[in-house]
């Protein structure tokens, strides 16, 4: 006979076996994270109510300036509309960035008693590439994020909606997307995060988790 206690699924420490998901989103000027530059990060955390339902919570966004050296495809700033020399950017060099988004994330971790934290994206393993090649780069210390590990919402909206592109997932999910704010960081990752805590909860609400 044991005393074990039944997990609580409703506590976000449990949901995910300890790891925070964080929603990233990233612009660049290139397909090659070790050679192009990263011009635009967004990150949003999320939180869970006494009822085990997901929602997002904190959020930040940078512009960041291309890291010395750094690849300029002009055909990856005509497609995201990025114009690097505009002053009006507020662009920030990459270890600001990247420590800013490590501390917040590292805070939220701590609240939610989490030990690590997972990238979720769309299409991740692009935006977790850039995300740990800056970091790299920025020799930052304490990298919250699991080294390879990943939520890709594109595989989860494929599975769910049978839908991988970003704006046809949100349409299934009746999530409002606005096409002339894609491939905005802070836009696009509003909008994943929406979808992400979509797939997440209805699956709960379906009594697909836990398992009984």
């Amino acid at each position: 006979m044991t005393n074990e206690q039944p997990t609580n699924f409703n506590l976000l420490k449990n949901r995910f076996r300890g790891y925070l998901p964080v929603i990233i989103d990233v612009e660049t000027a290139g397909f090659n994270a070790k050679t192009d530059a990263l011009l635009e990060l967004a990150a949003i955390t999320v939180k869970m109510d006494e009822h085990g339902i997901l929602s997002p919570d904190q959020k930040c966004h940078f512009h960041i300036q291309p890291f010395e050296g750094a690849n300029i495809n002009p055909d990856s700033l005509k497609f995201n509309g990025i114009d690097i020399h505009n002053p009006l950017r507020g662009a920030v060099p990459e270890d600001i960035a990247i420590s800013e988004l490590f501390k917040m994330v590292r805070k939220a971790q701590k609240s939610a008693e989490c030990q690590r934290s997972i990238i979720v994206a769309h299409n991740a393993a692009f935006d977790q590439s850039f995300l740990m090649a800056a970091a790299e780069r920025t020799q930052i210390k304490r990298n919250p994020f699991h080294p390879f590990s990943m939520f890709d919402t594109a595989t989860l909206s494929g599975f769910m909606f049978g839908q991988t592109v970003l704006v046809k997932a949100c349409q299934a999910a009746q999530i409002e997307f606005d096409g002339k704010q894609a491939h905005s960081a802070l836009y696009d990752t509003e909008r994943t995060a929406e979808l992400f805590c979509f797939m997440v909860n209805r699956l709960k609400t379906l009594g697909g988790f836990p398992l009984s």
